[in-house]
């Protein structure tokens, strides 16, 4: 899940859309910024460095949205059966 941007002359960032609805920040969304050597995360502000249920939920789904084909639910319940020795 990858995106390009680039800083502007100001020093301003754009957040992509799809990666802003992707994780549920809308404008006006304090974020907080942590550095390491050559890189930075951005993470919500939350009061007490906790998630509200619904955020949690809403976070949670946005991870897991699966966005292709239809997956059928016996290829999601396969597992290989043990008597199955290949040797």
């Amino acid at each position: 899940m990858g995106a390009h941007t680039r800083i502007s002359e100001k020093g301003q960032v754009v957040v992509p859309k799809a990666t802003r609805d992707r994780l549920g920040w809308a404008p006006g969304t304090e974020l907080d910024i942590v550095e390491s050597t050559d890189a930075i995360i951005l993470r919500p502000r939350r009061p007490g460095g906790r998630l509200t249920v619904d955020e949690g939920l809403a976070r949670l789904r946005a991870l897991y949205r699966h966005e292709g084909p239809a997956i059928p639910v016996e290829a999601l319940n396969w597992s290989p059966d043990v008597d199955d020795d290949p040797a």
